[in-house]
């Protein structure tokens, strides 16, 4: 008999671990340990869509025949790590091996390493073929380039997968439709409804557990509406192809008040946990510009975000950890805000993406990017705090993910791996991409005024502080020119507004 143990992330019947399991001789197990639920402080609706689905799959497992060791949270058990758990089903069972998927994240690979000699018996891994690009793979691709941009990477996963190809030129000729997809969003067309999911008594039951256990936990319940059966995910990507997909290109990158969702597709929490499988949803949505539903830069930008991105950064993470993780080139060691776990400030931009992450556990990548993400860069704050923020706080967001993103490419910590230029952006960014500037208690139209838009203010003062790292940068360099041009009291005052938002900051 073999312990199967199946992780929180790996809810996929084609699973590699999975395929070996010989249904009634081998035994799966699964498990919701405390210390996997709090190592960060999880939303409430991420520990609530990974115990659900979990439970869920445990029982699809369950009908087609195969025995399951089924590990329920209670904070009384003695047992509140996966080596607990598995140790003691050892020491019942004598398995003659433990075998498993590899891990996602590094933290718990490097726990599962000294699993062998702990236990006394063999512990396999296997590769997780739901990603389709192997690590071996990757390190093949990386070796000898003097930069890893995922534009190459994405080009080499195009060829490989076929995705809209014709031969082997790219559809319409180019690779990247990204300068199709930065309208901002005026109000039409409508913005589409998302599918409701009702809850059985397995979703109650675990939205009641979460409530009780982990109250302490940011966000809120209330608005609980992820799919937690694949059933449910598979309707959820037939409901983006239909109503938002043909829009997704256009308004990719815009933002309003108020609206939490836009034309993006939510299927990212399914995917990562293993609900949907990247391959099944590139082909569903490439499938939809063949039949002429759907436009071209909507498609390509879609599927390059999952064969382009989501596969570069898993490959950057595996490649480069663990020194990746304490990377820090801008040396940055400001303390994150408190509005960041509270919503509580006058900053428009922030509140409007604070309470979207708050309510839903969800916020879209240029929020992230480019308003969360900017504001912690141009602010100094510590690369390990904002990405243990990241890690918290969002349903899709597991370390392999979520840390290159954060650390390489929203606090350009790792020096330009990721990113040839930080994604630093004034407030002039944030006003044409959305309307979140209006009404706002800070000006927008101002630098160095008492009510300017902080976002302004520190802009200039990260160009000045920074200088000796980016002068030189190539795709900087007009904007050092700008500054060099002002004048000396206008950069006095600028330095000055910047010091005090600064020294403020958490009164913003």
């Amino acid at each position: 008999m073999k312990l199967i143990l199946i992780l929180g992330d790996q809810l996929s019947l084609s699973l590699s671990s999975l395929a070996e399991a010989i249904p009634g001789t081998d035994l799966v197990v699964m498990a919701e340990v405390g210390a996997e639920a709090t190592y960060v402080a999880h939303h409430k609706q991420k520990i609530a869509l990974l115990f659900s689905a979990m439970r869920h799959f445990a029982a699809e497992l369950r009908s087609q025949g195969h025995s399951v060791h089924y590990h329920d949270y209670d904070p009384l058990r003695p047992d509140q790590t996966l080596f607990d758990v598995l140790s003691r089903l050892v020491e019942d069972l004598h398995p003659e091996c433990v075998l498993l998927t590899e891990c996602g994240e590094y933290r718990l690979q490097h726990q599962l390493n000294s699993w062998q000699s702990k236990l006394g018996l063999a512990v396999r891994v296997l590769a997780d073929s739901r990603f389709i690009c192997s690590q071996d793979q990757f390190e093949q691709w990386a070796a000898g380039r003097k930069q890893l941009r995922m534009e190459y990477f994405y080009r080499d996963m195009r060829r490989r997968t076929g995705l809209l190809m014709q031969d082997s030129q790219p559809e319409g000729g180019l690779w990247n439709y990204d300068n199709s997809n930065r309208k901002p969003y005026r109000g039409k067309p409508a913005l589409p409804a998302l599918p409701a999911f009702e809850k059985d008594e397995t979703d109650l039951a675990v939205l009641a557990l979460v409530e009780q256990h982990f109250s302490s936990h940011p966000g809120t319940l209330d608005s609980f509406n992820w799919p937690t059966t694949r059933l449910q995910a598979l309707h959820a990507l037939e409901d983006f192809l239909e109503h938002r997909l043909p829009l997704f290109g256009d308004f990719q990158d815009a933002m309003t008040q108020g609206q939490s969702f836009m034309f993006h597709s939510l299927l990212s929490t399914s995917i990562n946990c293993g609900l949907l499988t990247p391959m099944e949803v590139c082909v569903a949505v490439q499938a939809r510009y063949h039949g002429g539903l759907a436009p071209l830069n909507a498609v390509e930008g879609f599927i390059r975000q999952i064969i382009g991105w989501r596969e570069y950064v898993r490959g950057i993470y595996w490649m480069k950890m663990p020194s990746y993780a304490d990377e820090n080139f801008l040396a940055n060691s400001r303390e994150l805000p408190s509005y960041y776990w509270t919503g509580d400030t006058r900053m428009n931009c922030m509140r409007e993406c604070f309470n979207n992450t708050l309510d839903h556990a969800y916020a879209h990548h240029i929020q992230r990017l480019m308003i969360t993400g900017n504001f912690a860069l141009l602010a100094g704050v510590s690369p390990t705090q904002i990405c243990d923020w990241y890690l918290a706080v969002y349903a899709d967001a597991y370390d392999w993910v979520e840390l290159p993103n954060t650390l390489g490419m929203v606090m350009h910590a790792d020096g330009g791996l990721l990113a040839s230029k930080p994604y630093a952006a004034s407030g002039s960014y944030i006003n044409r991409m959305s309307d979140y500037c209006r009404g706002c208690h800070y000006s927008v139209k101002t630098s160095t005024d008492s009510d300017s838009c902080p976002f302004n203010s520190l802009y200039w003062h990260f160009i000045d502080r920074h200088r000796a790292q980016f002068e030189k940068n190539p795709r900087m360099s007009m904007i050092y020119r700008s500054y060099d041009k002002m004048s000396a009291d206008k950069k006095l005052a600028l330095r000055q507004r910047g010091d005090h938002v600064l020294e403020h900051i958490n009164e913003l």
